[in-house]
């Protein structure tokens, strides 16, 4: 698990990141969802760091990096700062350019850091993600269901954050049973939930997806038009609610003038974890044509 790798805290203008870095070749920057660490990618990062120089970090408010308090229109956790973050880390490890992997929440920092340094993304790999803004505008009563976590973490401070805090565990080993149907995580769960039990960062993940049915929906409208002009490649478990429920290709092919490659692969959403060996071949495949 991330042999070679070495552990950083890298200061960025808010406070540090914290990241493992291993490998060489082409920087490729990967960033993780919720409820976890840079720690999902521990089944694929030694692998891929044969082709690549890998940064795993910790996206703001998760594992090891920095918190922030939550604000009234919740830029802190806003996608575009929380980008800017990452930007910035990438600068200060003398990379100007770089490709990014993003899954779940990591693949919404990454679609809005694409946008923002369309210069700075040579090729954007997206896991398990449509576009925010298509995923709520297309919410039914199915998605509802499947996703009730979006509408119940955006509640009101501090109404998800105590109910969570009553029992950190069990809520985030519903999260992990649901969404991978019930794939064993072992001792990878205590790893998550050291970080995740501490309330200032169940109150930073609130914040996070408060953000994103606020703050980043705005940004989203108002830049839906601008095309980003990368490669994507779009990944999702066959198993899971975005591969049942969204024609991934079709909305993502919406969002720029460059060729968008997709494949579903058996796996529920956690798909580094459920299935590294399809996963590494399909993101050595995708990004060594654009390296």
């Amino acid at each position: 698990m991330f042999k070679g790798f070495k552990k950083k805290f890298i200061k960025v203008k808010k406070g540090k990141i914290f990241c493992k870095i291993g490998g060489n070749g082409p920087p490729l920057l990967l960033l993780h969802g919720y409820p976890q660490t840079h720690f999902m990618w521990h089944k694929i990062a030694t692998n891929l760091s044969k082709y690549f120089t890998i940064v795993a970090a910790d996206l703001r408010g998760y594992g090891s990096s920095f918190v922030l308090k939550g604000d009234n229109k919740h830029l802190n956790y806003s996608k575009r700062e929380m980008a800017k973050d990452m930007v910035q880390l990438m600068d200060i490890l003398g990379f100007k350019k770089f490709l990014i992997a993003g899954h779940d929440r990591g693949g919404r920092v990454a679609h809005r850091l694409a946008r923002d340094y369309r210069k700075k993304v040579v090729a954007m790999s997206v896991l398990d993600i449509c576009p925010t803004l298509d995923m709520y505008e297309k919410t039914e009563k199915n998605f509802a269901k499947a996703y009730f976590h979006w509408f119940f973490l955006i509640q009101p401070k501090w109404l998800p954050e105590r109910m969570i805090e009553s029992d950190p565990k069990k809520w985030m080993k519903s999260c992990l049973d649901k969404w991978s149907g019930k794939n064993k995580f072992g001792k990878t769960e205590e790893i998550y939930l050291k970080a995740f039990k501490q309330f200032k960062r169940i109150h930073a993940t609130c914040e996070d997806y408060r953000a994103s049915a606020t703050i980043d929906l705005k940004h989203d409208k108002k830049d839906r038009k601008k095309l980003l002009n990368i490669p994507i490649q779009i990944l999702w478990g066959k198993n899971g609610v975005v591969g049942k429920q969204f024609n991934s290709l079709k909305i993502w092919k919406k969002y720029t003038k460059k060729n968008v490659y997709g494949v579903g692969i058996k796996s529920g959403h956690f798909i580094p974890e459920q299935n590294p060996n399809e996963t590494i071949k399909h993101l050595k495949k995708f990004f060594l044509k654009y390296v």
